[in-house]
C-alpha cells in the first residue's frame, strides 16, 4: 500500500465516501417515488458526498505518492468518458455536478 493510502484519515474518508456512494446509488432509482422531505434529504446527502469527493481529490492533487498520481491521472481520463473535452479540469466536473444538485433542489422545492 502506498504512503498516501496508508494514512488513517484517507482510509477512513475513503470508506465513508464508498459507503455513501453505495447507499445513494442503491436509492437513486427510488427518487421519483420519495416524499418531498426524503428527496431533500437525498439531495443533501448527494451534496455532502460531492464535497467529500472534492476534498479527497484535493488531497490526491497535493500528494506526490505514485499511486495517488496514477489515480489522479485516471480520474482525469474518466472525465473524458463522461463527455467532457480532453484536458478538462476535474473541478469543472465537480462544478457541473454541483450545478445538477442545485437544479434538483430547485425541482424539489417547486
Amino acid at each position: 500500500m502506498s504512503d498516501f493510502f496508508k494514512s488513517e484519515i484517507v482510509q477512513d474518508e475513503l470508506e465513508v465516501i464508498n459507503d455513501m456512494q453505495e447507499e445513494l446509488y442503491d436509492t437513486m432509482l427510488e427518487f421519483g417515488e420519495m416524499l418531498p422531505e426524503e428527496k431533500k434529504d437525498h439531495i443533501e446527502r448527494l451534496q455532502i458526498l460531492l464535497d467529500k469527493q472534492r476534498v479527497m481529490y484535493t488531497r490526491l492533487s497535493l500528494s506526490d505518492d505514485p499511486i495517488a498520481v496514477e489515480l489522479r491521472q485516471n480520474l482525469r481520463k474518466s472525465v473524458q468518458l463522461m463527455g467532457f473535452p480532453p484536458n478538462t479540469d476535474i473541478n469543472t466536473l465537480f462544478n457541473s455536478m454541483n450545478e445538477s444538485i442545485e437544479n434538483l433542489k430547485t425541482y424539489v422545492d417547486k
